[in-house]
């Protein structure tokens, strides 16, 4: 039986770099063509891993193909109108890459669109909310799913969240340390998709439930001040406008996202409304385009890339070491303070 010391020798590579390649080290950095070359020859020996005996349930294998599916809940023009969703796929297909998964099927949701049979697949990543029990109607030959982004739950299964009720409040606590008062919401819809043809479900998207609950503690809530549209700027446009023509303008605007800011204070700007000096504004993503808005927007900072890229490494876990314990994976956000809002620091200059 072919040794990593006869397969390194005839590639003309260290032991060391056999060892990490058929290991599916993700930290190793060598040439696609040194890793094919390597690949090959070790198929050519017949090489076998000796497997350890605290090891029996290692799956992994250095030459066999492990076929993922990606189902995704968002259209194409989400992604072109919030750049969001795009990245939290790009994560998830550069983390295949390296850890050697492909790929085999990405879908998306749609009512007109039937899902096939998925059990020809070693995984799923389903990424938005999606009624959980739906997906075992297709997939049912293992529970290696890992869902992201899913405000369902997902009891049982590996779930890669984001922390929106603690970065609301961060927001929130930002604003009033301001000496912001008057506080309005505006965001978008969330719904729970269904893939078997079920009643989609409609939820309190998590910031605004978050919203509304603090201010209704600290008794400051007012329903005129949340609105509630589609993820877009011609979205925050409008409701803004509709908010301009009913009066009773709030002194600070909480934005669920980037997108809907850009159009809010495009309307705000077209009105004579200053922002901050009228209206704070605080948003969340920090899209690439947030710093060089007219103001620079003020916007909680999320990582959607990583949400792709800690899916594949929870779903490589449960492949390769067969791991059954659910996980769940909560990201952290950053608040990244510029000239859209009044912020504690500056605030004194403001009253």
């Amino acid at each position: 039986m072919a040794t990593i010391r006869e397969i390194a020798e005839k590639a003309g590579v260290s032991t060391a770099t056999v060892s990490r390649l058929l290991n599916h080290d993700p930290t190793l950095s060598i040439t696609e063509e040194t890793k094919k070359r390597v690949l090959e020859i070790a198929a050519e020996l017949q090489y076998k891993p000796t497997r350890k005996k605290n090891n029996q349930n290692l799956k992994r294998s250095s030459l066999k193909e492990y076929r993922i599916g990606v189902i995704l809940s968002t259209t194409e023009e989400d992604e072109l109108n919030d750049p969001y969703f795009q990245q939290i796929r790009l994560g998830i297909e550069q983390a295949c890459k390296q850890f050697s998964l492909t790929i085999g099927s990405l879908l998306r949701i749609k009512r007109d669109q039937p899902f096939p049979d998925l059990n020809e697949l070693d995984g799923l990543i389903v990424v938005g909310s999606v009624i959980t029990e739906d997906i075992s109607h297709y997939f049912y030959k293992n529970e290696n799913i890992v869902f992201v982004d899913n405000s369902n739950p997902c009891k049982g299964y590996d779930l890669v969240n984001i922390d929106l009720e603690k970065a609301t409040i961060e927001v929130m606590n930002t604003l009033f340390n301001s000496g912001h008062k008057t506080i309005g919401y505006m965001g978008g819809e969330q719904t729970v998709k269904s893939i078997t043809g079920k009643t989609d479900i409609e939820v309190d998207e998590i910031r605004k439930a978050t919203f509304i609950k603090v201010m209704q503690e600290k008794g400051l809530y007012n329903p005129k001040h949340v609105l509630t549209g589609d993820w877009n700027p011609n979205s925050g446009y409008q409701l803004m406008k509709e908010l301009i023509e009913s009066g009773g303008l709030p002194d600070a605007m909480i934005i669920g996202s980037d997108p809907m800011a850009i159009g809010a204070i495009r309307m705000l700007n077209e009105t004579g409304i200053r922002v901050p000096d009228d209206l704070s504004v605080i948003s969340f993503d920090d899209i690439e385009s947030a710093a060089y808005l007219n103001p620079p927007l003020s916007s909680v900072k999320i990582y959607p890339d990583e949400l792709g890229k800690s899916a594949v490494k929870l779903l490589a876990d449960r492949i390769f070491y067969n791991r059954t314990i659910p996980v769940k994976v909560i990201l952290d956000t950053k608040l990244i303070l510029r000239e859209s809002s009044r912020n504690p620091q500056t605030s004194q200059e403001h009253m």
